[in-house]
This record gives structure tokens, C-alpha cells and sequence, in this order.
């Protein structure tokens, strides 16, 4: 694709993307904003973590971890001194936790990422000696750390009771814009020199090593700018809920996003989004089904019957396309298959 081309291609996503965000509130009822909201966010999720999953071919299973880590940044710095007083109930505020205070929430977001982006940094030394299965196990080993260590540690994080009270900063508008800009930048990263490079360490690390490619320098470089946009969407994530704790961080949001990449296509950037929008918005669809009031004929919903039925679907999805719905394609490489007459 020409730069002409790709720009004009952005240009008009973007101004699709931003307009149904400026209709979206006459158009949908508060419950469905909220609910596109949180897709927004796990969008932003699940295109970083696809990353260096996906892309990078780097089996790694610490998501939670940095997510928690830009949500708790987040709400240390935008709870103000006298809210922490009454908050941290536990265990008296560090002096440094109870008096950093910044209000600005462009500012905020930005901190969180590169707190989240230098731990990775810290984390790529050990982490990148082990491939394949050990790594899986070293970066599950890290979430479950961070989680023991907000528990433990109540003078900085509250303990088990964890943080309310936190600015409601991030709109639907704005958590949407934050999405678009994750999007792009990522996309941008993917289709990079760098990109070839991640994609060239997923399919054969040790060729591409032999080419001249510091593996070592793009694993870091992915597991970094994954970890920026994960703590990112962990602080829009406390700021749309206003309340985090420990026990929202665990392995399950870890094994969720999983699902998403793995449903959409692992290194598919449009996978990504679109294993997002079936996963978050067939859960949600799915819901009656947990309303022992609700009923179909001679059907009635059942407490955790939408589980049963969502994961069957996603059983079905999935033995009949082993790869994902998009594979390692992008949704318009289909397009140009088709268009070339490739079936």
C-alpha cells in the first residue's frame, strides 16, 4: 500500500470511528455506552498483548500484572492527599503515596504506562533467558507476584481492600479516542521495520539471529510497548470503574484476553479487535440467559447457563477454524485475496 493510500485509509477510519462516538450517546442507552466503554478498553488490551503474543511469538502470560500496575498508578495519583487519609484504612499511606497528587488525567495515563513499560524493561533481563513454556512460566509467576505484593503491602496499595473514590476522568468519548490512538500506533509498530523484525523472532528465532536481527533488543522493545498500552488501559479501566482491589487482577484477566487473541487470529491486529467485540459483546448478549425470569417457549434461564452457552460456542468457533477466525491475516487481506480470485 502506497503512503497516500495508507493515509487516506486512516484518515477515513478515523473520522467513521469519531463520529459514531459523537452519535453513539443519541444513539444507545447508558447501559450499552458502558458497555462499549469496557470494549474500548479491552480493545486496547488485547491489540497490545497481541503484541508480543502474537506478533512477537512470545508466549507470555502477564497481562494482569500490568494492568494492575497502571490501574494502581493511576489512582495513587489522581486520589487527592485527603481522600488517601480516609481511604487507607489498613495501614497508614507511605509519605510519597499519601502527597503525590496530579490531576491531570493525559499526564496520569502517560506515568502509568512508562511505570508499567520500565518494569518490563526490568523484567525483559530474566524473562528472555527461557523460551516457549518457561517463559509462560516465569511471566505467570510475575502476575501472581504483583497481586501478593498489592496484598501485602496495604501502606501502598490499601491491601485487599484496594482503592475507590478514583475520577471518573475517562468518558466514553475519550476512552473511545484512547482506543483509536492505541490502534494506530500499534498498527504503526506492526507494519514497522521493527515489526518485520518481531515477526521474523515469532517464526524462527534462531534464523533470525543468524540474519544480523538483536532478538533479544525486539523481544524487549514489543514486551515494553505491550506493557505501555496494558497500563494504559489498566488506568482507564480504574477510572471507568472508580473502585479496583487486588482480586480484579488475576489470572483470569490474563486467561480472557487470551481467548480474544486466540479467537481473532494470534498477530492479527483486526483479529485482535474483532475476538474483542464477540467476546465482550456476546457475554453481553448472552446475559438473560442468567435470569431465571427470562424464558424462550419452554427454555428459561438458568444462573450460569451463559457460560455454558458461550463456551460451547467458542468450542464450535474454534474447531472449525483452528487458526482463529482471521489466522495471521488482517480482515482486508481477505478482501485482496478475493478480489484476486484466491478463495
Amino acid at each position: 500500500m502506497s503512503a497516500k493510500k495508507y493515509f487516506a485509509l486512516i484518515a477515513a477510519v478515523t473520522a467513521v470511528f469519531i463520529a459514531f462516538l459523537y452519535f453513539s450517546p443519541k444513539l444507545f442507552n447508558s447501559y450499552t455506552l458502558i458497555v462499549l466503554g469496557n470494549i474500548y478498553i479491552f480493545i486496547i488490551l488485547a491489540v497490545s498483548y497481541n503484541l508480543i503474543n502474537g506478533v512477537t511469538g512470545q508466549f507470555s502470560l502477564e497481562p494482569n500484572g500490568f494492568v494492575a500496575i497502571g490501574a494502581y498508578v493511576t489512582a495513587i495519583l489522581m486520589l487527592s492527599p485527603e481522600v488517601k487519609e480516609e481511604l487507607y484504612m489498613l495501614a497508614e499511606p507511605l509519605p510519597l503515596i499519601r502527597d503525590v497528587f496530579l490531576p491531570n488525567p493525559f499526564l496520569t495515563l502517560l506515568i502509568s504506562g512508562i511505570v508499567a513499560a520500565l518494569v518490563a524493561l526490568t523484567l525483559a533481563f530474566p524473562v528472555f533467558r527461557v523460551r516457549g513454556d518457561y517463559l509462560a512460566i516465569v511471566t505467570l509467576g510475575f502476575g501472581f507476584i504483583i497481586r501478593i505484593f498489592l496484598i501485602n503491602n496495604p501502606e501502598i496499595s490499601n491491601g485487599s481492600m484496594g482503592l475507590d473514590s478514583i475520577p471518573g476522568f475517562a468518558s466514553y468519548f475519550w476512552i473511545g479516542i484512547a482506543c483509536l490512538l492505541t490502534v494506530i500506533l500499534i498498527y504503526n509498530v506492526v507494519y514497522s521495520k521493527y515489526g518485520r523484525a518481531m515477526k521474523a523472532v515469532r517464526d524462527d528465532e534462531d534464523a533470525a539471529l543468524a540474519m544480523g536481527v538483536n532478538t533479544f533488543k525486539i523481544k524487549t522493545l514489543a514486551f515494553m510497548t505491550s506493557a505501555f498500552f496494558e497500563g494504559v488501559g489498566g488506568g482507564l479501566l480504574a477510572s471507568s470503574i472508580g473502585a479496583i482491589s487486588p482480586d480484579q487482577f488475576t489470572f483470569m484477566l490474563t486467561f480472557q484476553l487470551l481467548i480474544i487473541i486466540v479467537l481473532g487470529g494470534l498477530g492479527s491486529m483486526s483479529g485482535a479487535i474483532l475476538g474483542t467485540i464477540l467476546v465482550l459483546g456476546g457475554m453481553e448478549l448472552l446475559r438473560p440467559l442468567d435470569d431465571a425470569n427470562w424464558h424462550l417457549g419452554s427454555i428459561h434461564g438458568i444462573p450460569g447457563l451463559r457460560m455454558v452457552i458461550f463456551s460451547l460456542l467458542l468450542l464450535l468457533i474454534m474447531l472449525f477454524a483452528r487458526r482463529g477466525l482471521l489466522g495471521d491475516k488482517e480482515i482486508w487481506d481477505y478482501f485482496k485475496l478475493k478480489k484476486n480470485g484466491v478463495k
